[in-house]
């Protein structure tokens, strides 16, 4: 298995161990595994404090990358695996790498993308947090007739390796994530959604798996909500648009 973690600005997690942790759990797990760390142009040390934690270890590598937000490093990250599964996950650990073993076993049943799902009962997520993703279910429902799948945005989400390019390369909305360039933090919000959009259109086999997730642990990115509100909704009908067009 590989596992992409994208990594913009996190030397905090770094400093507090969060590499070490997600090693000892793939090292407990005895089965052959590589980590990717992203680095997506971080501006507080993020690639020097990674160096300094994986150096002497074959099995991690750090991928760096321009600016360009999470799709992006996710992109560059994902096409650089080498395992048969490529997983990614976030560098805050909402969602602890344990809960891979939850998804891993769908793959022997002919799955092609197994993803986590965080539901509507999110523990300690706030009212808000709560609001907004189930308006977020009801928007996809909406303009794409997609709601088979509740939770999209999870970040846990695991694949077949040899359908990740292709996949990529089907994208329409997020064709230029590897070459895009921001400033400042950027989720992308409309890339999951794409990227689940065009797997279903294209006939891949997805299994949505019931995790854990701590929201405490996770959500401390400066973003805007309202920014990603409104760039997420740009999305949806972007796909829309594109799907109308016979592009997937």
């Amino acid at each position: 298995m590989s596992v992409v973690v994208p990594a913009f600005n996190e030397a905090n997690a770094v400093r507090a161990g969060v590499l070490q942790q997600v090693l000892a759990y793939l090292r407990s797990s005895g089965e052959p595994f590589e980590l990717l760390v992203v680095d997506d142009g971080s501006e507080d040390g993020t690639a020097e404090l990674t160096r300094g934690v994986i150096a002497g270890q074959a099995a991690v590598r750090l991928v760096q990358t321009d600016h360009g937000g999470k799709a992006h490093a996710l992109v560059h990250g994902m096409r650089a695996a080498l395992g048969r599964i490529v997983l990614f996950a976030d560098m805050d650990q909402a969602i602890p790498i344990a809960e891979a073993s939850k998804l891993l076993p769908w793959f022997d049943r002919g799955f092609d993308i197994v993803i986590g799902s965080r539901g509507f009962e999110r523990k300690h997520a706030s009212l808000s947090r709560r609001a907004i993703s189930y308006g977020q279910l009801m928007a996809r429902a909406v303009v794409l007739g997609f709601s088979d799948i509740v939770d999209t945005q999870c970040g846990f989400k695991a694949f077949r390796r040899d359908i990740v390019g292709p996949l990529f390369d089907r994208l329409v909305v997020y064709q230029r994530a590897s070459t895009t360039r921001v400033s400042g933090p950027n989720l992308s919000p409309g890339f999951d959604v794409e990227l689940l959009f065009a797997a279903k259109r294209q006939g891949l086999a997805i299994k949505e798996v019931a995790i854990e997730c701590d929201h405490r642990r996770g959500g401390g990115r400066p973003t805007s909500v309202w920014r990603d509100c409104v760039r997420g909704m740009t999305d949806l009908y972007a796909i829309r648009s594109a799907a109308r067009q016979g592009r997937y």
